[in-house]
């Protein structure tokens, strides 16, 4: 009997111990980790940088309250809003929390001008986290299933349509924000048309909204730049971060520039947990090992060689639509539920993970060689050949 709520459909192994991009399990099993715990395990598992980090930071100061100041919190928020081209940060626990802290932001924004419903633009096949507020967002029914009545404030849209954008803009006048993912991550690694983010840019100006950008699964350095909002030679009003940021701690940021940086006042927002020190030193550490190694770089260079490998090794196979991705954010289609290819790989030695029930999706540690890229390839071309074959 477990005493663990019924949330996950967890699969049937438990890891002890990790290196790089290896888990090994109980029984003392290898396994190749192309999922990095969800985009999460940045510098792969046991990065001794990480852990130095962290243990001297346990060692002296983990946690005082946002009551009192946070040197290393505002070191963080530094470092952050310089990489970023923002004004200011609010460092909290998740990505969820993150986009919370967004939405807070932009009614708050919106009621300073005098509106009295503001509203949110967002997009289908969207994932935001899973409280009321971001669960709303999300575009996804089978999510927000059995918790209505959802938050009210949300108009939603098709992704990677601009003009669905531009005719609200025409008829809904309490619009204050577009939030929206630079690439779908839980809707199937969607990536969107190379002018997305510039038009939705020019439209958030001419409207007076603010442009408001979910990277919690695509920032830092995830889809070959800090932020893939720099691809696009465009800076948002607001940005949401988390995953990747502590490199396995959890932590979030909700950045922000211009009129939005000065919307939160003392009381409007807060977090008991938020930017404690352990929190800020694992981000303060992610950040220098990511620049140092050059890791935006080497993201954008591994995740070409990945799908280039993925491509000749399924290229005519009857049952793949598509093999598209941004970095080391890589999605391939089939055209049916694959579901069941995460079992097979797991008892291969291989961790994936499959989203909007027919993308296999591979996030693996920024710190994967070529070598063990190859590796993955081979194992993931004859999984999915063998399973497209019946």
């Amino acid at each position: 009997m477990s005493f663990l709520m019924n949330t996950y459909a967890r699969q049937p192994v438990a890891f002890a111990r990790g290196e790089g991009v290896w888990l090994w399990d109980k029984a003392g099993r290898k396994y190749l980790d192309a999922v990095a715990g969800v985009a999460v395990n940045a510098l792969g598992h046991a990065h001794p940088r990480l852990a130095q980090a962290l243990c001297e930071q346990a060692r002296t100061l983990i946690h005082t309250s946002n009551l009192y100041q946070i040197p290393k919190q505002e070191q963080l928020a530094e470092r952050l809003c310089r990489l970023a081209g923002m004004d200011k940060a609010f460092i909290c626990n998740s990505g969820a929390e993150a986009n919370e802290a967004a939405i807070k932001l932009a009614r708050l924004y919106g009621h300073g001008k005098g509106i009295e419903i503001p509203t949110i633009i967002v997009m289908e096949k969207s994932f935001h986290g899973r409280t009321m507020a971001t669960l709303t967002a999300t575009g996804n029914r089978k999510v927000q299933a059995g918790f209505e009545p959802l938050v009210k404030g949300f108009v939603r849209v098709p992704y990677n349509d601009v003009a669905a954008v531009a005719q609200i803009a025409e008829h809904n006048k309490s619009v204050v924000a577009v939030l929206v993912e630079p690439v779908q991550g839980e809707g199937g690694i969607q990536v969107p048309a190379p002018a997305y983010l510039q038009e939705l840019r020019r439209l958030c100006d001419a409207n007076g909204w603010l442009l408001m950008l979910d990277e919690i699964q695509t920032g830092i350095a995830r889809t070959g730049s800090w932020f893939a909002f720099q691809q696009a030679g465009i800076v948002p009003d607001v940005m949401a971060l988390a995953k990747g940021l502590g490199a396995g701690m959890p932590i979030g940021a909700c950045l922000a520039r211009g009129d939005a940086a000065e919307t939160f006042k003392p009381g409007n927002h807060g977090s008991t947990f938020g930017g404690n020190p352990l929190a800020c030193a694992a981000a303060l550490e992610t950040l220098a090992v990511v620049e140092e190694q050059d890791l935006c770089r080497h993201s954008a260079e591994l995740g070409e060689f990945i799908c280039s490998g993925v491509k000749a090794q399924l290229g005519g196979v009857a049952g793949v639509v598509e093999v598209r991705g941004a970095g080391l954010m890589i999605g391939i289609e089939l055209d049916r539920p694959c579901a069941e290819l995460v079992r097979r790989a797991l008892e291969q030695g291989l961790l994936i993970n499959v989203t909007a029930d027919s993308v296999v999706r591979l996030l693996p540690p920024l710190v994967m060689n070529r070598d063990e890229a190859t590796q993955l390839v081979e194992m993931l071309g004859k999984l999915i050949k063998e399973f497209l074959a019946g």
